[in-house]
């Protein structure tokens, strides 16, 4: 990383954090330069996930499970189909007074499902199968730039196979949104360091219209857009005010946009949060899930119960470990509030690990370590790892998986 880089001081959790901002033009930082310097972690990323599926096949031969199915057919996956074929209206009535409409997803990836098999000899659960693909090598690229940016290039392909090799990384393989929305969330993080606040907020707008945490994105283009400006010593000028502002105000468009349409179309304001009440979704401050956790440790499950105290400290101390390190304020909110978001909601709790599949800054403190780490090392570190996802992937898929 060049050390002539301007860098912006903002506050931030841990006391001051440097935000790079745009450097001077030249090839190896435009779109190009950055996706020709993205070339190993895109490759790694997809054998990563080339294994996965490998297992997955091949497992599926042992259960008599189809992987495409697994992939493309079931939880999630068939709501956005059924959207992009039909749109919205559907409701699923269950015993006990709930309701599942599909006014709970968001409508980017349906729009797209229904655009590519317009054009494309593909149904709709393929044609989420093909925006997936796609989007986890933008998420992955997007990845990249931001490890690259902060810790060098070899820390960004580190950061790319850590987020792929993670145990519920399988998703990023399926008709589901969150490698769409990973990859909006990563440029859209990247603009905000590079200091592209028109770019920031048109993917956070974008991301918006992906999934409910895209919140997290607007939050995160918002709170560093404001302390930018109440700063007295560094205030920007006039036309990168401006550009700012711009970003700003495009930021929430997405998010809000939806779901205000739902409250028209429900008849509420609340009408969204009506919708995920009928999901059994909602938030209650982390009761739900404490309660949840603790049961485990009441009989003969109480070694699921352990793993899953250990993974909520690992994640928490994950994010201390960023913030003392002087992780960007922008990447502090973002995966800041996702957690906050995932640890907080109440619901199907085997969703919460996937729920935090898009919070790839936790991830840097690990990645800059295998990056200081000796090539034949490193390389081990992540095999063995990518060989463990991929196996934990296969089971999960061929068990409860995620709803």
């Amino acid at each position: 990383m060049p050390d002539n880089w301007p860098v912006t001081e903002l506050a931030s959790p841990s006391g001051p954090t440097g935000i790079r901002t745009a450097p001077a033009p030249g090839p190896a930082r435009t779109a190009s330069g950055v996706l020709r310097r993205a070339a190993p972690a895109l490759l790694a990323y997809a054998a990563v996930r080339a294994l996965g599926v490998a297992v997955l096949a091949l497992w599926g031969t042992a259960t008599g499970k189809d992987a495409h199915h697994l992939l493309s057919g079931r939880w999630d996956a068939v709501w956005y189909s059924r959207i992009a074929e039909d749109g919205y209206g559907y409701t699923l009535p269950l015993p006990g007074g709930k309701v599942h409409s599909d006014l709970a997803f968001f409508p980017l990836l349906p729009w797209l499902e229904r655009a590519l098999s317009a054009v494309l000899p593909l149904s709709a659960a393929d044609a989420g199968l093909l925006v997936s693909a796609v989007a986890s090598l933008a998420a992955a690229a997007g990845i990249f730039a931001v490890g690259e940016r902060l810790h060098g290039r070899r820390a960004g392909v580190a950061l790319v196979v850590l987020w792929a090799a993670l145990p519920v990384g399988v998703v990023q393989s399926m008709a589901y949104s969150e490698s769409l929305f990973t990859a909006l969330a990563a440029w859209s993080l990247y603009a905000v360091l590079a200091g592209r606040w028109p770019a920031a907020g048109m993917c956070a707008a974008l991301a918006g219209l992906t999934r409910p945490v895209g919140a997290a994105v607007v939050a995160a283009v918002w709170v560093t857009a404001a302390v930018t400006l109440l700063r007295r010593d560094r205030r920007p000028e006039p036309p990168e005010r401006r550009r700012m502002l711009l970003g700003v105000a495009l930021a929430p468009l997405g998010w809000l946009g939806y779901v205000v349409w739902v409250g028209v179309r429900t008849g509420g304001p609340a009408g969204y949060l009506d919708v995920q009440g009928g999901w059994g979704n909602g938030f209650d401050g982390g009761v739900a899930f404490g309660s949840f956790v603790a049961g485990r440790f009441t009989g003969a499950a109480w070694p699921a119960g352990l793993g899953l105290l250990a993974g909520v400290v690992l994640v928490v101390w994950l994010y201390v470990a960023g913030a003392r390190r002087g992780q960007p304020l922008p990447l502090l909110v973002y995966s800041g509030t996702v957690l906050l978001l995932a640890l907080t909601a109440k619901g199907y709790f085997g969703s919460k690990p996937r729920l935090m599949l898009p919070a790839f800054p936790l991830l840097l403190p690990l990645a800059a370590a295998l990056a200081r780490a000796r090539p034949v090392r490193a390389a081990a570190t992540a095999g063995g790892l990518a060989l463990a996802a991929a196996c934990y992937g296969a089971f999960w898929l061929n068990g409860s998986g995620p709803p």
